[in-house]
């Protein structure tokens, strides 16, 4: 989707670069927000000629369940008078990006056949960080086809231990 992050590219700068001095909690909002932004319902609703900014602007907010900061209104009303609600989730994204480029960290997804207690996943996420070299802001999310094991995605960067891998290298070999 290359046009979406075309699209989204330019408010995450924006973004990053005025909240220079606020950096996580302008993440923190605008992650909520974003997953506000990829309901199906509430981008129906924004598109309707019958909706106004300021309708839509409120129902986020209602939604969010908490009040908006004025940069955080600010921005959501851009955003919505441009008519890039649906591009918002994207914004989020790359706001994060930048920011862990900044500090040097990235976000990781451990894909697992299983719950992780967090014992567990602290210990992976330890050695993830020394095999990557960089802080890692992880996410877990079960995979049963996995069978056993991990499978590790830092940026492009893939790391395969899970059973379902190994069983595939197996059927290789014994082709070839």
């Amino acid at each position: 989707m290359a046009e979406i992050a075309t699209i989204a590219r330019p408010y995450a700068d924006a973004l990053f670069k005025s909240s220079a001095d606020a950096h996580g909690a302008t993440s923190q909002w605008l992650d909520r927000m974003a997953a506000v932004a990829g309901d199906s319902g509430l981008l129906q609703f924004a598109a309707s000629p019958k909706s106004t900014v300021e309708q839509v602007l409120a129902l986020v907010e209602g939604v969010m369940q908490e009040p908006l900061t004025a940069v955080a209104r600010q921005f959501l009303r851009t955003v919505l008078e441009n008519g890039r609600l649906s591009a918002l989730p994207e914004m989020a994204e790359q706001f994060r990006a930048r920011m862990n480029a900044e500090g040097g960290a990235s976000d990781a997804t451990i894909y697992s056949a299983f719950p992780m207690a967090d014992a567990v996943l602290a210990d992976v996420t330890q050695s993830l960080e020394k095999r990557f070299g960089r802080k890692l802001f992880v996410s877990v999310q079960l995979q049963p086809e996995l069978i056993g094991g991990i499978r590790v995605l830092v940026g492009d960067e893939v790391l395969d231990t899970s059973v379902k891998a190994r069983l595939e290298q197996m059927k290789v070999a014994l082709v070839a």
